[in-house]
């Protein structure tokens, strides 16, 4: 789903975004609710970039990222932590581009997610390619999802990655040890 965000473009940085994670919903520009294997997930774009909700029988995840004034928390290149029943993956990225390859890269994103049926996407007037973007999915007994934040104005996107998983039971139903777990890009997103 793509939407116009309903508000004007601001002059904001990569570097302003935050992450948080167990806000209380934000108010929200354009809401996508999903059914994802017995997982409600809320897609929200905030005008300060993107929230999201997931709520399952074992409890709720909210996270964050966002320029959100007076935050002491700046976006981190990952994030791995165990919250209850979950495990909680997040990773970050920035790329810089070129005027004319931020132009092809804002443009293919868009048209992706415009047409994903669990896509979100939103973009700001006074800037073609100022926008955010989110797609999640359910695969394997974890939801996931991924979003995109273009700062058109530095040539800057902002790409996260996020996993929430129930915690694998070993023997005994003792966690099993971790191994790095490398997550292929897919190659049209």
């Amino acid at each position: 789903m793509l939407t116009t965000i309903d508000t004007a473009y601001t002059d904001t940085r990569a570097d302003d975004l935050a992450w948080a994670l167990g806000r209380e919903p934000l108010p929200a520009l354009a809401v996508l609710d999903l059914e994802l294997s017995g997982s409600k997930v809320q897609l929200r774009l905030l005008g300060a970039s993107h929230q999201v909700l997931l709520e399952e029988e074992r409890g709720i995840c909210s996270e964050t990222v966002a320029c959100i004034p007076g935050s002491s928390t700046p976006l981190p290149l990952g994030v791995a932590k165990r919250l209850g029943d979950w495990e909680y993956d997040f990773a970050a990225r920035v790329e810089t581009l070129s005027q004319r390859s931020f132009a092809g890269r804002a443009q293919e994103l868009l048209a992706l997610v415009a047409d994903h049926p669990q896509g979100l996407a939103g973009t700001f007037p006074g800037s073609p390619h100022a926008f955010t973007a989110m797609v999640a999915q359910s695969e394997e007994g974890q939801v996931r999802w991924r979003t995109w934040h273009a700062y058109p104005q530095e040539g800057r996107l902002v790409v996260t990655r996020t996993r929430v998983g129930v915690v694998p039971q070993g023997p005994q139903g003792a966690p099993p040890s971790r191994h790095p777990e490398r997550h292929p890009e897919p190659s049209a997103l």
